[in-house]
């Protein structure tokens, strides 16, 4: 058996990666990290300008990493192996022949890395600030190609200035000229993947991903939905037959015709719980960036007490945890991990 094998967003977990939180640093001057972060700000309350950039306080990353020590401990107790990345200092200026930046976290590996069955796809990203982001991994992805993994990067985008739409559109702030997608913004279902059209995918992304995996798999595009970054606080795939919705997002209109066979439930408002002088860079839905660590078992916020009710309906247990500034630095328990191997093998969930 591969070492590297998940094909979906549910099956029973082996192994995984998580994330961490040191040296995690909001780059300057930087226009793809703000016009990631500005794409949301049709969202009510969401405020660009009060985002503090440059070193995260010592405070945020302590207690971040607090929490993702209890993560770990958590998912060890339940027999996964976890591995865990290093980060590179965030005083480091990065550039290309085009740009200049500063490294951003290695706190969502979910982010970057995408797995499709038995390959591991470094994805090209939108934010500059994370170009290099994938050297934290190198470690861990040259032992698996040690025992036999498949380990490829997408080509890497220039991310010039007229890659963007410097003054943003209603859903991507992303133009169409070269394959630019993040791994978050695509959720598996055996042979059928579902890649969200947003500020931080173009289509050209997708359509780079369909021709990579081969007629093998369906890459289904999600537009019309959202336009901020990932799909994982718009939906998210519990269990065969039953999906999570964002309300705010997503209608019988804008999902994906396959989607449409399964039953879907709507999220319940999601309770905002932090507090944090340097910002957010995220909104309140991400609370309902869960982790399914089995299809009857789910890592979710522990504040979201109605939405730990709803699964509950739904035959699903929950584990509760914390991620004191998962709203700050912009990743909850979906985003900080990266499940590298399920049990299970790939199905055809739609035909």
């Amino acid at each position: 058996m591969s070492v590297i094998r998940s094909h979906n967003e549910w099956d029973p977990i082996e192994e995984m990666i998580v994330g961490i939180a040191t040296g995690a640093h909001f780059p300057t001057n930087d226009i793809s990290f703000c016009l990631s972060v500005d794409s949301k700000s049709s969202i009510p309350d969401y405020k660009m300008e009060e985002i503090k950039l440059g070193p995260i306080p010592d405070k945020v990353i302590d207690e971040t990493n607090e929490d993702l020590e209890v993560l770990v401990e958590t998912l060890k107790k339940l027999d996964i192996v976890v591995k865990r990345p290093k980060p590179i200092s965030s005083k480091q200026q990065i550039q290309t022949p085009y740009w200049k930046s500063e490294l951003y976290f290695a706190y969502c590996p979910r982010d970057i890395f995408l797995v499709v069955g038995e390959t591991i796809i470094e994805t090209p990203g939108m934010q500059r600030s994370r170009y290099f982001e994938s050297f934290c991994y190198s470690d861990i992805y040259r032992e698996y190609l040690q025992q036999g993994a498949k380990w490829i990067s997408a080509p890497k985008p220039k991310l010039q200035d007229e890659d963007f739409h410097l003054c943003g559109t209603k859903y991507s702030v992303l133009k169409n000229q070269e394959p630019i997608f993040d791994a978050a913004n695509v959720i598996r279902a055996g042979y059928d993947l579902f890649y969200l059209v947003s500020g931080g995918g173009n289509e050209m992304g997708a359509m780079w991903l369909q021709n990579f995996l081969g007629g093998e798999y369906r890459v289904h595009l999600c537009k019309n939905m959202y336009s901020g970054l990932h799909i994982d606080s718009t939906i998210s795939l519990l269990k065969p037959g039953l999906l999570l919705a964002n309300p705010s997002r997503v209608t019988k209109e804008n999902l994906p015709q396959p989607l449409k066979k399964w039953e879907v439930i709507y999220a319940p408002p999601m309770q905002n719980h932090c507090s944090s002088e340097v910002g957010y860079i995220s909104t309140d839905w991400i609370g309902m960036n869960l982790l399914m660590l089995r299809p009857d078992l789910a890592l979710v916020d522990a504040h979201q007490t109605d939405l730990i009710h709803l699964l509950k309906k739904y035959k699903i247990d929950v584990i509760p945890l914390v991620l004191r500034h998962g709203k700050t630095l912009g990743g909850g328990f979906h985003c900080v991990t990266l499940d590298v191997r399920r049990s299970g093998q790939k199905q055809d969930y739609f035909n």
